[in-house]
């Protein structure tokens, strides 16, 4: 969960991060372990939701077609995510995001 606002986001980490959701309900419903991604930051069960639907917001205003709905309600409340980490840490990654970000300034 990259927690990075979805508008500064390109396609590739947009959808990317909604499949990821998707796979993070199927590996709690399976009982899978979350401890790395809790360990690591990267997952917080409670924001899941929220952040799908955050996501197919912005995917919806780009034109793209969501057919995967998503119910999770949280009984876990695992992890947190340091959004302004995880906002540099993606900016350093992807130039496509860093482009969006740097054309969003001007």
């Amino acid at each position: 969960m990259w927690m990075v606002n979805p508008k500064k986001m390109c396609r590739k980490h947009l959808l990317g991060e909604h499949v990821e959701l998707h796979m993070l309900v199927g590996s709690i419903k399976k009982k899978q372990s979350l401890q790395g991604f809790i360990k690591n930051k990267l997952i917080d069960t409670s924001k899941i939701q929220t952040r799908h639907d955050a996501l197919v917001k912005e995917m919806e205003r780009r034109g793209y077609n969501h057919k995967s709905p998503l119910t999770y309600d949280d009984k876990l409340n695992l992890g947190k995510v340091n959004s302004k980490e995880s906002y540099k840490e993606l900016l350093r990654r992807c130039p496509d995001c860093r482009k969006i970000v740097e054309t969003d300034q001007r």
